[in-house]
């Protein structure tokens, strides 16, 4: 899972920083775990742009990844590695010993062949999935629950992981990779390790054109814009713009824009870091 820079032949190439992909072991996917996947545009049921800046983009099929791992005491061997692009994490196929096949997202070190369960009494070993109730304090764990069965919720994006620091009768305090401390019951899952991709960072897509292929389309700053259009647009000349804040009016970078109401307030131990 490393980088490299490609030669400068062209303009487009000349900073640009991609994956080695050495890691990929299979170059199509499991079809039975496949569904087609249809693009917006940023449009709504009525046609109406409701999402600015995107359209276009490669053709995608959607990998159905299983995140709640609810096949509990069954193992599962790894047979692939590869790559997904709906997410910037790399997936694992696996095969379970009753004939099941399932996509999850795959952890750094994961290696084809390797035996993975989840569910009580398992060893919290790398890509295994664990109550947070038996995992050791100070274990490095991703693809956490929120609500027991719901399915992983938090940590899921390439070289991402949080670490389980202390228990207190029914919540765990889980560190988070903002930084920030959290409650989470003990009776949700999380998987050992952290996700695999983890120099995902340091890629350089090198020309706009990358951007089209992933379905971005150009975007307008709010400062060339005019008054009517966002609240930093305007002015005489190259203007600043005044506070920087979105479309919309919300005060950004640096301004904390949290509801103090939330209800999730409460299982916040520490704030993430500024």
């Amino acid at each position: 899972m490393a980088v490299r820079r490609i030669k400068p032949t062209t303009p487009g190439q000349r900073r640009k920083i991609v994956a080695t992909f050495s890691e990929i072991t299979a170059a199509t996917p499991e079809k039975s775990l496949t569904v087609g996947k249809k693009r917006t545009g940023g449009r709504n049921n009525e046609g109406k742009m409701t999402a600015r800046y995107i359209g276009g983009g490669h053709k995608q099929r959607y990998r159905d990844i299983d995140f709640k791992r609810d096949k509990e005491g069954i193992p599962a061997v790894v047979k692939s590695i590869e790559y997904d692009p709906n997410r910037t994490a790399r997936i694992a196929l696996l095969f379970y010993v009753d004939g099941e096949k399932r996509y999850i997202v795959a952890p750094n070190g994961l290696k084809i062949g390797q035996e993975v369960v989840s569910g009580k009494g398992v060893a919290p070993e790398i890509g295994n999935t664990l109550f947070l109730a038996e995992i050791p304090l100070g274990t490095i764990i991703h693809n956490i629950e929120l609500q027991p069965g719901n399915g992983a919720a938090m940590v899921r994006s390439a070289g991402t992981f949080a670490q389980l620091t202390s228990r207190d009768g029914r919540y765990a305090v889980v560190k988070l990779p903002s930084g920030e401390s959290r409650m989470v019951l003990t009776t949700c899952k999380a998987t050992i390790g952290s996700v695999s991709n983890s120099d995902h960072a340091l890629e350089i897509s090198g020309k706009a054109g990358r951007s089209r292929w992933l379905g971005v389309r150009p975007r307008t700053r709010g400062v060339a814009m005019n008054p009517v259009d966002h609240p930093m647009g305007g002015g005489e000349g190259r203007a600043s713009g005044g506070h920087p804040r979105s479309r919309k009016g919300l005060l950004a970078k640096g301004y904390k824009t949290r509801n103090e109401k939330k209800s999730s307030n409460k299982y916040i131990v520490e704030r993430r870091k500024k």
